[in-house]
């Protein structure tokens, strides 16, 4: 019997973005070096956004010039317009461009100052982009299984929007549990509806998670088919664009237990992830001022 396969995506990007502290940039690619040596099989390393909106990473470009790239781990970096896809794209060594699509109207103007209209086009020029330039776009669904603001949300209307994306060529969806509300009824229903349905889509989980509830998340998105799991070291990080309050990420080692225990193999060299585990603890600690 075939083992299944997973697709493993890091994102130190996430952890650092909403940090009050800034993390020197030699300091984020000693990190970054480290995470390319454990052997996820995507790192979501930074962002080609306004430095205004997430000065954390506004030394993305620096940062990437001193990584050590391996073919067995490709480079992800998110950005927010037309404009961050012209920059992003112009790097040999980003393979995938990150583009946030939120469901919710009110998520989207804060996220990236437009509206779910604007944004759905942007996702059209980024993909075109993407085309020309060898690249992969992989679009978020932002606020996939509900939103704190009242906008309107049901499973139909993600499954809608879904839909909408993947109509576009788009062939990496993941779905994100923005703020870490989403119920694990919803988790797996929505994958249930969208994996079979699209074929030709490949589908990941963006979960943010608190520690009484990341299993239950997990395992809906898995029994419903998703293979494709974005994690941070140490559970780190959060949008600082959606509450005051952040909901880490789904913990890369919580991911690794479900795996043991379910008998999954992945791509993980378990002693160098112990190594960026351990070093996380430095890298994620506020300096201490005088």
């Amino acid at each position: 019997m075939e083992r299944e396969k997973i697709e493993w995506v890091e994102c130190p990007r996430d952890a650092m973005q909403g940090l009050s502290w800034y993390i020197p940039a030699e300091v984020k690619t000693h990190y970054l070096n480290t995470l390319l040596k454990v052997g996820f099989d995507v790192i979501d390393f930074g962002s080609f956004v306004s430095p205004k909106a997430i000065p954390q990473l506004r030394d993305t470009a620096e940062v990437l010039s001193g990584l050590e790239v391996t073919p067995s781990t490709k480079l992800l970096a998110i950005v927010a317009n037309a404009r961050g896809g012209e920059t992003a794209s112009s790097f040999d060594e980003i393979t995938y461009l990150g583009f946030p699509f939120s469901i919710s109207e009110t998520f989207q103007q804060r996220n990236t100052n437009s509206s779910i209209e604007n944004a759905l086009s942007t996702v059209e020029t980024l993909q075109h982009l993407c085309l020309r330039r060898n690249k992969e776009l992989v679009v978020y669904i932002s606020m996939a299984f509900g939103n704190p603001y009242g906008d309107p949300w049901s499973d139909e209307i993600a499954v809608k929007w879904t839909q909408k994306i993947a109509g576009l060529g788009v062939k990496t969806i993941a779905l994100s549990d923005t703020v870490g509300l989403a119920d694990p009824a919803h988790v797996g229903a929505i994958f249930q509806a969208v994996i079979p349905a699209l074929p030709d889509v490949k589908f990941g989980a963006h979960l943010h998670c608190t520690p009484d509830n990341w299993r239950k998340k997990v395992n809906a998105a898995w029994s419903a088919g998703c293979r494709r799991f974005d994690t941070a070291l140490k559970g780190y990080g959060g949008c600082p664009m959606a509450e005051d309050e952040l909901v880490g990420n789904l913990a890369s080692e919580k991911l690794l237990q479900f795996l043991d225990e379910n008998k999954v193999t992945s791509c993980i060299d378990k002693d160098k992830f112990g190594l960026a585990l351990a070093e996380a603890a430095s890298v994620f600690t506020e300096p201490l001022t005088t």
